[in-house]
């Protein structure tokens, strides 16, 4: 449906976005998948991104060319992101181009602690450091410690208020970095230019198996030149880069990752084997049990 919209009237652009469109399809159903479930799918050459300096600066600057000079420009950010399996190259991504961006950071530190199950009497809030609470990152949660500049864009983490188009998933830009504030601009929704403050909210995230809830008071937003192939669902952009140092690990997540797209030069992927080597092809993950 993306593909469709940006649709163009000569008959060698349609062609190419319905082979493209099929491409993408095929990878959905899970073509070529073994028992496991996973399948080896060959990189286009032209969706390649070669390796010139390293993983990271590869991929940024195929996805954010000119950066320094287009940085204010707020559409610019907003039509393109990098994304990855895993949040643990998302976060070196995003301090990666937030260095490049220009300006002074500015960094929110949280206030973490716990509440314990009931029921737990051998646990005790003493028994976890603020640095430990501190050093905890979880899926869909803030950082601990929030670097942000003026101009940069981020992703909102929780639903506020829903009138205004403040949902999960939410694009916004940084238009002011208060000492108690943050205002933002709305980049994508149905009120696209209004400006808001954000509040910090006091957050809470189980960990079941360790019988206590972690508490944090942080603003429910987090960088966006670079976010999760599952964040990026419900997504629709112009430019993505794949960046996959690690391979897609759970059902379907290749396919949302290259259905974020409205054309085929609008993608490109960077690819690496388990010992970090760059390689044309990346793994998909695929139950066709679920699609049957």
């Amino acid at each position: 449906m993306r593909l469709r919209c940006s649709m163009g009237a000569s008959a060698s652009e349609s062609e190419e976005i319905s082979a493209f469109s099929s491409w993408i399809l095929k990878i959905g159903d899970g073509i070529g998948s073994n028992v496991f479930g996973e399948s080896t799918i060959k990189i286009p050459t032209d969706l390649c991104i070669q390796p010139r300096d390293t993983p990271i600066s590869d991929v940024v600057n195929s996805t954010y060319p000119d950066l320094s000079t287009c940085y204010a420009d707020y559409k610019y950010l907003v039509e393109r992101a990098i994304l990855a399996p895993h949040h643990e190259a998302v976060s070196t991504i995003n301090s990666h181009v937030l260095l490049q961006f220009p300006g002074e950071s500015r960094c929110y530190l949280s206030s973490d602690s716990i509440e314990v199950d009931p029921g737990q009497p051998n646990i005790m809030e003493s028994d976890y450091s603020t640095e430990f609470l501190n050093s905890l990152r979880v899926g869909n949660f803030p950082d601990h410690d929030l670097k942000l500049k003026i101009g940069c864009p981020v992703i909102l983490l929780r639903n506020l208020d829903e009138s205004i188009g403040l949902v999960n998933g939410t694009r916004l830009v940084i238009t002011k970095l208060g000492t108690w504030f943050i205002e933002v601009e709305i980049l994508t929704g149905t009120n696209i230019g209004e400006r808001v403050f954000l509040p910090r909210l006091k957050l809470s995230e189980r960990f079941k198996s360790l019988h206590y809830t972690l508490m944090r008071r942080q603003y429910p937003i987090a960088l966006s030149f670079a976010m999760t192939i599952n964040k990026s669902q419900g997504q629709t952009l112009n430019h993505v880069g794949l960046y996959l140092h690690k391979q897609v690990f759970c059902h379907g997540q290749l396919y949302v990752a290259l259905s974020r797209v409205t054309r085929k030069a609008g993608i490109r992927i960077y690819s690496c084997n388990t010992d970090g080597e760059h390689v044309l092809t990346m793994q998909n993950v695929v139950y066709r049990e679920i699609l049957e």
